[in-house]
């Protein structure tokens, strides 16, 4: 099986407008298959920085001198660049959220299909795992997850069952926590559980704090003309980047300068979202979710 399919894979290409001295992030490396590509569009004087935090990544790394592996957690975008001698760069691209590998790798803990301990850890040096946060989480911190990062109906009734339960027996593997859970589905079974698998790996990998963070430092290190190519999986991955994109900020409120001029601090390629093909997400069924924004980094202030 293949480590991870590279969602929208030569329209992300297509859309960094790869110069072939230019300087380009890769913050999702993964598989490589988005950074093969960036790598044959650049020249000899080109170079390609790639992030990722999972270890199991490393074993993907080609060599190639244009390329520089780091890794580490894109948050950190800025820091790991500068200790490179980089502060500007041509271009970036994420592929955002878990990667077929992990969600495949049943040890992993990321899905509900296979019984494994409850670990979803994206960075395995991580001390706290899933199961840690059933444990420890008060009842209103875990109504808060599921109903935030899951959009789970009843988060307030699972939550308080989590609580009750848990001192039974402890809530170690995705085994003991689908038993738990069994009672409580409401609507599609499958839909049910991956919502609130998802808000448990959200809080617990801390994603959306983490775009937020890396989207500031993106605006930051981008040069003028840079592009800034993002691909998301769910709504709340792309709202942040909707509105960072839009106005500069998550929250989608515009700023005014001093001037009373409306600040736009990327102008937008993508209106709406680029979204995978039809035949795409035949073939790979996860593409079907995928929404890609595309952003430049102005020249200056009438752009």
């Amino acid at each position: 099986m293949e480590y991870h399919d590279p969602v929208l894979l030569p329209e992300s290409i297509e859309a960094l407008k790869i110069k072939e001295d230019g300087i380009y992030v890769d913050i999702t490396f993964g598989g490589g298959g988005h950074s093969k590509l960036i790598l044959d569009q650049l020249g000899a004087k080109g170079r390609l920085f790639a992030f990722d935090q999972d270890e199991e990544a490393v074993a993907n790394v080609f060599s190639d001198e244009r390329l520089h592996f780091i890794p580490q957690n894109f948050r950190y975008l800025k820091k790991f660049l500068r200790l490179a001698g980089v502060t500007q760069v041509d271009g970036i691209l994420g592929d955002l959220g878990v990667s077929s590998h992990q969600l495949d790798k049943a040890e992993r803990g990321f899905s509900y299909r296979f019984e494994a301990m409850l670990d979803m850890r994206m960075n395995q040096q991580q001390e706290r795992k899933a199961s840690d946060i059933l444990s420890d989480y008060t009842a209103e911190d875990l109504q808060e997850m599921f109903s935030k990062y899951g959009e789970v109906r009843n988060a307030k009734t699972l939550a308080k069952h989590i609580v009750a339960n848990r001192h039974q027996k402890k809530l170690l593997t995705i085994g003991d926590f689908l038993q738990l859970l069994a009672p409580l589905i409401r609507g599609n079974r499958n839909r049910y559980l991956a919502q609130v698998f998802q808000a448990l790996r959200i809080e617990l990998n801390e994603e959306l704090l983490v775009l937020e963070e890396f989207l500031v430092e993106a605006n930051e290190v981008l040069k003028p003309k840079g592009r800034l190519v993002l691909i998301s999986y769910h709504s709340l991955e792309d709202r942040l980047v909707k509105n960072f994109l839009k106005t500069g900020n998550v929250d989608g409120s515009f700023t005014q300068d001093f001037y009373g001029n409306i600040e736009r601090p990327f102008k937008l390629i993508t209106k709406k979202p680029i979204l995978a093909s039809d035949a795409e997400i035949a073939r790979n069924p996860r593409a079907r979710s995928a929404k890609m924004r595309i952003a430049e980094k102005p020249s200056n202030k009438k752009d």
